[in-house]
């Protein structure tokens, strides 16, 4: 990753940290905490793609799972929150802009659903069963809920931020060569020669001028006889 996307991510998965454990988790909601940590990730991870989803989706659940209060074993989150990242990258749009809102909220909903399964997956693997005594068709409505209402104040911020720090070397390259075929075609179609036809127009030429100089030839000739 570059250096201005991994400061970024820093800094904005440190921010969503702190407010979701000083703030969120004490709101004391019914169900599940709305998680901006991941509502972040889901932002950068539509800029970045799917690689940088991964990276910083196991950053950040690596982060969780060393901060306190964590209560579960470390590692956990981090490696639900990197296959939410990866999935999450695989739906940025090609051009880096969304063209409406339906896309994302879709990817927010699938996110809190699969986070939500994908932990209580990995948990009933070690032994965790916090899930069965809470309810998992409950947290998984909360979920999805809670991170559905908080998505449009967090998600489309995220991905402002990103694109703005984002130096694209891509877009530069094909909007230098989209130039140069333009001026190409300008200067084709005001002069109307071609790149390609200019040997065959060379060689027509000369293919011209020896015919004439073998016609003078043979009229000389039979001038002289």
């Amino acid at each position: 990753m570059r250096v201005n996307r991994i400061l970024l991510s820093s800094a904005l998965i440190v921010v969503a940290l702190v407010v979701q454990v000083s703030v969120l988790a004490r709101l004391h909601l019914p169900g599940a905490v709305p998680d901006l940590l991941l509502l972040t990730v889901l932002g950068l991870a539509l800029v970045y793609g799917h690689v940088g989803g991964a990276l910083v989706g196991f950053g950040a659940g690596l982060l969780a799972d060393l901060a306190p209060p964590a209560d579960h074993a470390a590692g956990r989150y981090a490696l639900v929150l990197c296959v939410i990242g990866y999935l999450a990258g695989l739906a940025k749009p090609e051009n880096g802009r969304l063209k409406s809102a339906t896309g994302p909220m879709v990817v927010v909903v699938a996110a809190a659903l699969g986070t939500t399964l994908l932990y209580a997956g990995v948990g009933a693997l070690v032994g965790d069963t916090t899930a069965r005594h809470v309810g998992l068709p409950s947290l998984l409505f909360t979920a999805a809920l809670y991170d559905l209402l908080l998505a449009p104040f967090v998600v489309p911020g995220i991905m402002a931020l990103a694109r703005k720090a984002e130096n694209d070397p891509l877009a530069e390259t094909s909007s230098a060569a989209k130039s140069a075929d333009i001026s190409s075609g300008w200067l084709s179609s005001g002069t109307g020669l071609k790149i390609g036809g200019q040997r065959g127009g060379l060689g027509g030429l000369k293919n011209r001028a020896r015919t004439r100089t073998a016609r003078v030839g043979r009229i000389k000739g039979v001038k002289r006889l």
